[in-house]
Order: C-alpha cells, then structure tokens, then sequence
C-alpha cells in the first residue's frame, strides 16, 4: 500500500500523549539528581532497559544502576568493529558491578550487508544503521523506555538535552539521568567511588565509538570531536529526540 509523505512524516513524530508525559515528568523532576532520576526511570515507567556503548563515562551510569537494582536489563551493541579494549571494558564493569542483566547484542545480517566490513568507509550512516540501530530498534521493542547516558555538556546537539524525552515513531520514553551534569561531576563520582576507568581515557579518546571511526582528541577539541572525523555526522542514529534522529549540526 502507498503512503503519503504526510502520513509518512506523521508516522515519524511521538505520539501527543507521549509528549504530553514528557512534558509533565520535566517539570514534575526539574532540579532533581542522576541517582533519583534513574530510579524514576526505572521504577515508574513500564518496562525499562538500560543501553550503554560501556565507553568513556558509562562506569558512572552503570554504578548507579548496579546500586538500585543488579538485574536491570543492560543493552551493549557490539558492532563488531569496537575496540578490544571496549569489549574488556564491557566485562570488566559487569563483574565489579555484578549486574546480571547485561544483554550483548550484534547484527545478524552485517555478514550479508557488510560482508567485508568496509561499509563505513563508504557510507557511515548506512554502517551506524546496519550494526547499531537496527538491532537496538528490534532489541528495545519489548521496551517502555530506556535509559541513555548522554549528558549536554558532549556537544553542541546535545546542549538542550532534557532529563526525559519522546521517541520518535514508537510510543517509547527515553531517560537522560546524567543531562544536567558536567566533565567534573563525572570525574568527581568516579574518583569517589574508584570506579575502573576505561583504558582508552588516558591515551587521548573522550569519547569512544567504533575503531575505524574513532580517533584521538586534542587538547581544547570539543570532546566529541573524534567521532566520524571531517564527517557532518556526530551522532550513530540511535538517538531520536522528540520526533528527529539527531545528525550533526541539528539542534536537540
């Protein structure tokens, strides 16, 4: 059957009621704190899962969770093309933190689609959709809400990130505990609770996606930076912010 782009683009935008909940559990929790925010999240919002890349500042969040409830559904996508180091990471943090929850997922299809893995070099959106989107998509559909942890201070698109926001095209909330903190705050909990750092931090990678599309950042460079470098892209496509998958240069 043939749709309209209307029909289509309306297919695309949260739901009212979506927004309207949004827009009551923003005013409802403005001021409060990451912790009391994810235990909102987790406790009163239906189903809920967690995703995390387990990179650079995913110890803080996962913490967090670990001490509210250790069985806490936790999705990582392994797009087969991570660094080893994150794949360490990964289950490093979740026998300190001993969550019991941790979903490791890939895409079934990326030896048919990618067979020789060079897609990024030809088409990084298509890539991100292959390996991250598509199987976060089909993973979260038993799912109410989740929980993201991206903060505003990362980068320009993320700058006017609310605590909670509506998925686009799928009735889904997704939660922000950690939006309103900064760089210090981050570090300051980790040091407070000697949380293991990733292995990459300390070799110049803030922030840390994929290896072939992820490289060091220099001193004063938007933390960000090394994602799809010279790239107009600064984000995987996983984020939709009410109603708009967010791409690089689109405000949030």
């Amino acid at each position: 059957m043939h749709h309209s782009p209307e029909l289509s683009r309306r297919a695309k935008q949260p739901h009212p009621a979506t927004l309207a909940h949004v827009a009551v559990l923003n005013n409802r929790y403005d001021g409060w704190e990451p912790m009391d925010l994810l235990r909102v999240g987790l406790s009163e919002l239906g189903p809920v899962a967690i995703v995390s890349s387990f990179g650079a500042e995913s110890a803080v969040l996962l913490h967090m969770a670990s001490r509210i409830d250790k069985s806490v559904p936790v999705i990582f996508i392994d797009t087969e093309m991570l660094f080893p180091e994150t794949l360490d990471y990964q289950r490093e943090l979740t026998r300190e933190f001993g969550m019991t929850g941790v979903v490791v997922l890939r895409a079934g299809d990326a030896a048919v689609h990618d067979p020789d893995g060079t897609l990024h070099q030809r088409n990084t959106d298509a890539c991100c959709a292959l390996r991250k989107t598509a199987p976060l998509q089909t993973a979260l559909s038993g799912f109410d809400a989740w929980v993201s942890g991206r903060k505003r201070f990362q980068s320009g698109t993320r700058a006017t990130l609310e605590h909670f926001e509506a998925e686009a095209g799928t009735g889904r909330i997704k939660v922000n505990p950690l939006a309103h903190w900064t760089a210090s705050d981050l570090q300051d909990y980790m040091t407070r609770h000697d949380l293991p750092r990733h292995p990459l931090v300390a070799q110049g990678y803030p922030s840390i996606g994929c290896a072939p599309c992820t490289t060091k950042v220099a001193p004063g460079e938007d933390p960000r930076a090394g994602r799809w470098r010279d790239a107009d892209k600064d984000e995987c496509g996983i984020h939709f912010v009410n109603g708009k998958m967010v791409r690089g240069g689109e405000a949030t």
